[in-house]
């Protein structure tokens, strides 16, 4: 809703895009780079609409495509290693550990992961994520935004370098994003309706100019007039409702347009509603770096070197050559079975002019350590690490050591991750579900408790093999004692054990008994144990009397009445 304060707003906003314009500047040039050796297709590095060549291919110059199999491969590998759609990748814990205990808590956290998990499989989250992975290992920083959907209750958008611009917090975590988007009349007037459109936009959709492209800017950043949910009331609208006072801000502009209709929308977001996740970063710089930027030398060479040998091998298959002045302007031909005709063949045939003998041995051997090199940068030795092994034997234990290793050089990346980029993410669908009532009815222990993320994917649990295996082992070595020393098996707590190592693992909670549900169990299992030996106990007391009742002692007595005392009959 348009209001008398948008021609000030829309100043602000174009105000702030060209700072952060500034910004990004310095950036430009090296993005481009990278785009043009990793990933041709990525980045938008254009001025207006008619710059768009779509269909134009832009990876022309690239003779080795080594660089971008490496990209590739690494985002493919991210993707199975830390949000895989294949197998759950989180888990949610209430904050306050002992209410994770409580009755029907973890029943409802479980029932909570399955329904997310199912909406992430629904929407095209998954889709957006593999793209990122790809975004992240070549620019270095990538933004993914997430908004409701009618359809689907989610809805993501990878945004690709170039047509997004960042800033961060005092806390140094990205909390503004400015977008810029090509969109057609038809688009705009659909999203934003007939009346909310510029003079111009409004004119082309009334003649049928529908593919008609304008340049739509939709900035979010934290709102200043945010106040607390009990106070927010209960509309949506801008002007002095609660849209006004949400914790982010979200405005849509024409990028150029000037006048009446200034803003096509002016709302907000209780939660950040985009990820945007750097690779590494360098002090306080909201813009990040990843293994394009250190792959981006040898990517270059490697083109070079490739282009050398083409022309060593083109100028020792077909040297340049020189021929007798006589020959000039007449026919002659250097293909294979041709005849060239001269008056006098001695002394004036076709010869090479220079004589080329590269070894190219030594150029391919150089090749290949670029090649390498570009393969390292981005993991893709550790991603496929199994694939790649020349070994046929190979042991279980060293395919563990393998897995850590890979940890050991994904460890800080993945942290990263997790706090810019997958934790946010969970939140905010999580925010979604409950807010459209998607979630099951919380018990009384999870209403007065936080909930939190908890990462379970294959990368995150092999960061926790080593506790895991410190428990197996140590429960190795007290079996060892055990043996010689059965009290000292009295050190080892099972049931202590087994949460600890569900807790590791990520094991579903209706995988393992409740404590209190096996205690209970144990208890009966030992009252009928009890009762069970009573029972033999009596019975040996009855067959033990009745023998005794058979064997004569003399005088006419059995050996129970010797045994009581009493006489015969």
């Amino acid at each position: 809703m348009n209001d008398d304060r948008d021609p000030w707003l829309r100043t602000y906003f174009i105000n702030r895009l060209a700072a952060l314009d500034r910004e990004r500047t310095s950036y430009w040039s090296t993005w481009k780079d990278l785009a043009q050796h990793f990933a041709p297709r990525r980045g938008r590095f254009l001025v207006s609409a008619n710059d768009f060549a779509r269909g134009r291919r832009k990876d022309q110059r690239l003779i080795d495509n080594t660089p971008l199999l490496a990209a590739r491969v690494m985002a493919s590998g991210m993707m199975a290693g830390i949000s895989s759609p294949a197998r759950p990748w989180f888990r949610l814990r209430l904050v306050d550990d002992r209410a994770n205990d409580a009755p029907g808590a973890r029943a409802w956290l479980d029932e909570v992961q399955k329904r997310m998990l199912h909406v992430f499989a629904k929407s095209n989250l998954y889709n957006c994520l593999h793209t990122l992975y790809g975004e992240l290992g070549v620019f270095g920083t990538a933004a993914l935004w997430v908004d409701e959907d009618d359809e689907d209750v989610v809805r993501g958008y990878t945004l690709t370098s170039g047509e997004y611009w960042l800033a961060s917090s005092r806390r140094l975590a990205v909390d503004t994003l400015y977008r810029t988007m090509w969109w057609t009349v038809r688009q705009i007037v659909d999203t934003f309706g007939r009346d909310a459109v510029s003079a111009g936009i409004r004119a082309n959709y009334d003649n049928g100019q529908l593919d008609l492209e304008y340049e739509i800017v939709h900035a979010i950043e934290p709102n200043p007039n945010a106040q607390p949910p009990e106070v927010r009331g209960g509309a949506n609208l801008w002007n002095g409702t609660v849209a006004n006072r949400l914790p982010f801000r979200s405005v849509w502009f024409e990028r150029g347009q000037q006048g009446e209709k200034s803003l096509l929308r002016v709302s907000g977001y209780s939660e950040f509603p985009c990820m945007a996740p750097r690779w590494d970063v360098t002090g306080s710089d909201t813009w990040g770096s990843g293994p394009g930027w250190i792959a981006l030398g040898d990517a270059q060479q490697l083109q070079v070197q490739q282009r050398r040998k083409v022309e060593a091998i083109d100028k020792q298959v077909k040297p340049p050559m020189v021929g007798p002045p006589s020959l000039r302007n007449e026919p002659a031909t250097l293909l294979p079975g041709g005849i060239t005709y001269v008056a006098d063949p001695s002394g004036q045939t076709f010869r090479p002019a220079i004589e080329v003998r590269v070894d190219l041995s030594h150029l391919g051997a150089d090749i290949a350590e670029t090649q390498n090199r570009i393969k390292q940068a981005f993991y893709a030795d550790l991603f496929l690490m199994m694939a790649e092994s020349d070994r046929r034997e190979i042991t279980a234990r060293e395919i563990d050591e393998r897995h850590e290793e890979k940890m050991l050089m994904l460890g800080p990346v993945l942290e990263r991750l997790h706090d810019e980029l997958l934790d946010p993410l969970v939140s905010r669908v999580f925010a979604i579900m409950n807010r459209n009532r998607m979630l099951p009815e919380p018990p009384p222990a999870v209403a007065a408790a936080g909930v939190q993320v908890e990462f379970i994917s294959m990368l995150a649990s092999a960061q926790k093999a080593a506790a895991t295996s410190a428990i197996e082992r140590f429960w190795q070595f007290g079996a060892q004692i055990g043996a010689v020393k059965p009290e000292a098996l009295d050190r080892l707590d099972a049931d202590g054990t087994m949460d600890a190592y569900a807790d590791m693992t990520g094991v579903p909670a209706s995988v393992l008994v409740d404590l209190r549900q096996a205690m209970a169990a144990r208890q009966a299992r030992q009252q009928a144990q009890a009762q069970e030996a009573q029972m033999q106990k009596t019975m040996a007391l009855v067959h033990g009397a009745k023998t005794a009742s058979q064997i004569d002692v003399g005088g006419g007595m059995n050996a129970v009445q010797a045994l009581l005392g009493t006489g015969p009959g």
